[in-house]
């Protein structure tokens, strides 16, 4: 046995500590030159980071990993910097490191006839190819960036929220335009606001927007302590909070939202909705055509800009990956049991390829140890693997809208009982 894991962000290295746990071999793959993934900071545009002042959305007591608590003297919600940190003590604490090629990327992962994988792999020495029984996938689904298919050119400065990284001094006094209304959205609206001469928020379609805090405490933490209470039940309970506490979205030019909360991935954000209220950030309907610095909207209005941010969203992306198998780019759903296992291919595993309401590391976790369980012999998957996935597919935790950006979705607390439950069965 010798298993190979693409990427050593948080899903990577919680699936290496499960390797060595286990007692397997195994090879960490990573293209950068530190743990983390997303989380390392870096200036360069086109590499996936956190921007400069970002904060995890998800509290410290849910985003931990079960087995290596956050030090408590960290905030509600840390910032990147102690998260990467974070990062680096656990890979350290359970000894991934010395496994971990830094500086290689996969260029290719081919399916074998034994059912192994052969890995072409780019490092600093040059291209080199090696075998291996299983493959684990933990490359993330947040650093290929979606773009919006709006007519026309766009004369000034154009980027994704993928390449944001500070509001520094050349977007003071500029005209922006930030495109979504996302958790990405929300922070650069926020961020820019600070330093721009006006920023406007283009939004398409209602969202809810949910603040970090509720009764005083983390709202992720006040959602885990009404799990007794039916989801609908949840549901609407949420949706009348949010209504009374902050009054009709209309009011302040932004769509309203018909359906309850959780029907739509929510925004974690406390204080965009303030700088609405504050005209810091203004609301604009959804873009519909750009012609040089000025923008068309779908009401009939325009404005000029001298830069426009597309804060909407990723790809799901393997490029690694022979063409055609498994293309997720544009799916709605994701034909794999428990978001991890294929049904054709027994060697495969994705870790971390879900997106919970919630954090993806901890349930990561799970997967993991999962997996290792299967490679072991101590785990036997269903023998009506696709009747599992389909029932999975038709039966999603949310009723949310059929979209790529859904395509993932996960409710922590049902996800993390299915995983266990799965991990129950385990020799």
């Amino acid at each position: 046995m010798h298993v190979a894991i693409i990427g050593a962000g948080p899903s990577g290295i919680t699936a290496a500590k499960n390797c060595r746990q286990a007692g397997i071999p195994y090879t960490l793959f990573e293209r950068s030159d530190k743990v983390g993934g997303n989380w390392v900071f870096n200036d360069a545009t086109g590499h996936s980071s956190v921007y400069e002042n970002t904060h995890i959305i998800s509290s410290k007591t849910l985003s931990s990993y079960e087995d290596f608590p956050m030090p408590a003297s960290y905030p509600d919600y840390p910032s990147h910097r102690q998260v990467q940190a974070y990062f680096e003590d656990y890979a350290r604490h359970f000894g991934v490191l010395p496994e971990v090629r830094f500086g290689h990327t996969v260029q290719r992962a081919q399916r074998e006839g034994d059912g192994g994988w052969t890995l072409t792999v780019r490092g600093p020495d040059g291209e080199r190819t090696e075998r291996f029984t299983h493959l684990m996938v933990a490359n993330g689904h947040h650093w290929n960036p979606r773009w919006p298919d709006i007519p026309g050119h766009f004369a000034g400065r154009y980027l994704h929220s993928h390449d944001f990284k500070r509001a520094d001094d050349s977007w003071r006094g500029q005209r922006v335009l930030v495109i979504g209304a996302g958790n990405s959205a929300a922070d650069v609206a926020v961020e820019t606001s600070r330093v721009a001469q006006r920023v406007h928020l283009a939004v398409r379609s209602p969202q809810w927007f949910v603040p970090k805090y509720l009764f005083g405490l983390p709202a992720d933490v006040i959602a885990a302590r009404q799990r007794w209470v039916p989801q609908g039940l949840r549901q609407r309970g949420l949706t009348l909070l949010l209504r009374t506490l902050q009054g009709p979205y209309a009011k302040l030019g932004l769509p309203e939202n018909t359906r309850p909360v959780l029907s739509q991935h929510p925004t974690l954000n406390s204080d965009l909705l303030d700088l609405v209220r504050h005209g810091r950030v203004v609301a604009r309907p959804a873009v519909v055509r750009f012609d040089g610095h000025t923008v068309h909207f779908a009401d009939g209005t325009h404005d000029d800009y001298d830069i426009v941010v597309a804060a909407t969203g990723f790809k799901i992306t393997f490029p690694f990956f022979e063409p055609g198998f498994l293309d997720l780019e544009e799916a709605t759903t994701v034909p794999l049991y428990r978001k991890m296992l294929h049904p054709d291919v027994p060697t495969l595993y994705f870790i971390g390829l879900f997106q919970p309401l919630g954090c993806i590391w901890p349930l990561a976790d799970h997967q993991a140890k999962l997996a290792c369980a299967e490679i072991t012999g101590r785990y036997r998957r269903p023998a009506d693997l696709r009747a599992r996935i389909a029932h999975e597919v038709a039966h999603p935790h949310y009723a949310m809208d059929r979209a790529p950006r859904h395509s993932t979705e996960v409710d922590y607390h049902r996800f993390r009982d299915e995983l266990l439950g799965e991990l129950a069965t385990a020799g």
